[in-house]
């Protein structure tokens, strides 16, 4: 059993209590399969943290720990309740769940995604007045539809909760087929990027450079993520082959680290196109910095929920190309603030790299529109009074109020 912060459960029975918040604010649990670097758990923790002057207060549960190298960032709610253990394999955490909302007394329970959907019956079971759910993203696993016990799971807690939202209109759709249920009984939250903190900064360029012992005219393209098999890495590295051949000086970025690491580095590592034109940097807490040193950001994913690391990158005014699956669709005007490509296309990627790196005029000209586009329609400001009407509007049709702060 991982303990996390200063909670844990043990053989069944809580050990420390979490303390409880001031009186008056609405009390929001919010539960998680697993803290990792990803873009759900990262999103949750710019959430926390930009409503955190408000009338709320917030806890982090997580049921199968935390990764370590989020150890010793500093929580907004100062602590992650751990609700269960690392071990892969079926959990089924309900009871453990219950207790713990019955120990901690939230206002709303907020699960994410079908690793922690378990917490929307626990919620009724522990009369929690508020539970919502939302669906952030996909997994390969998913394409070929899912199984059946899981569409009637999903169906049943969609039902009992007060609330179900997805990032995307193509993530509620797809959700709503699955669960055998009218796309309007599920809303819509976009995602938000802080546009002060990813901006552009022209100076940071040529110093990282440098530290990359890189040539400053080189084409440089990037991508940030975890290295899984459905952000699709090979089909980025062959294209970067295909300009090399094309006789264009480029060069890749490749920031996050996974289980596909090793498989990537050994696919540079026997081509004699990409021989010193990869950087990995694994992951990092500079990612800003980092886009701030790419020309172009490209997001070859095999499906997408909706990409934070794409939003980084257009508010940062970056020209981006990505494939043309879920969320991409919504964010990105074609051949305005950014193209989209078939997955698995490493050849039309090629093409679009190759039209960009010829036309320097092309690339400010889409940044900018691409920065534009965030500002209007996918700011973190924008997401959080999303988020902060949701929870008020659901307390009070609960008869639960918040005096604030």
């Amino acid at each position: 059993m991982l303990l996390t912060r200063n909670a844990e459960f043990s053989g069944g029975s809580y050990q420390t209590a979490p303390t409880q918040p001031g009186g008056g604010l609405l009390r929001i649990l919010h539960i998680v399969n697993r803290l990792d670097r990803g873009g759900t758990e990262l999103a949750i923790l710019k959430l926390i943290s930009g409503l955190n002057g408000g009338p709320f207060a917030h806890r982090l549960a997580s049921l199968r720990g935390i990764e370590p190298g989020l150890m010793n960032v500093p929580l907004p709610s100062g602590e992650v309740l751990s609700v269960g253990t690392e071990r892969s394999g079926l959990q089924f955490p309900l009871f453990r769940l219950t207790r713990l909302m019955r120990n901690y007394r939230p206002h709303i329970v907020h699960s994410r995604n079908w690793g922690a959907i378990e917490a929307i019956p626990a919620a009724r079971l522990a009369c929690v007045p508020v539970a919502i759910h939302s669906e952030h993203g996909y997994e390969l696993d998913m394409f070929a539809g899912l199984p059946k016990r899981r569409r009637l799971f999903r169906r049943t807690a969609y039902a009992l909760a007060d609330a179900v939202f997805a990032v995307t209109r193509d993530l509620r759709d797809y959700h709503a087929r699955q669960a055998w249920i009218s796309p309007e009984r599920i809303r819509v939250i976009y995602n938000g990027v802080d546009i002060q903190r990813f901006s552009p900064q022209p100076e940071v360029r040529a110093f990282l450079r440098r530290k990359f012992c890189l040539p400053e005219n080189r084409f440089m393209v990037g991508t940030v993520g975890r290295m899984v098999p459905i952000k699709d890495h090979p089909t980025l590295l062959r294209a970067i082959e295909i300009l090399v051949q094309r006789g264009i000086d480029a060069h890749v970025l490749l920031v996050g680290s996974g289980p596909e690491l090793a498989r990537n580095q050994q696919r540079v590592e026997t081509s004699p196109e990409l021989a010193c034109r990869v950087t990995f940097t694994q992951a990092s807490d500079e990612v800003p910095e980092l886009l701030n040193t790419m020309d172009v950001f490209v997001l070859p994913s095999i499906s997408e929920g909706m990409s934070n690391t794409l939003l980084e990158a257009m508010a940062t005014s970056l020209p981006v190309i990505a494939t043309q699956v879920g969320g991409n669709i919504e964010v990105i005007e074609d051949a305005r603030s950014g193209w989209l490509f078939p997955a698995r296309n490493a050849e039309t990627l090629a093409s679009l790299l190759t039209l960009l790196a010829s036309h320097e005029h092309l690339r400010h000209q889409c940044g900018a529109a691409a920065r534009e586009r965030v500002i209007e329609r996918f700011s973190l400001g924008r997401m959080l009074k999303d988020y902060n009407d949701l929870y008020l509007e659901l307390a009070a049709r609960r008869g639960v109020k918040a005096s604030g702060r």
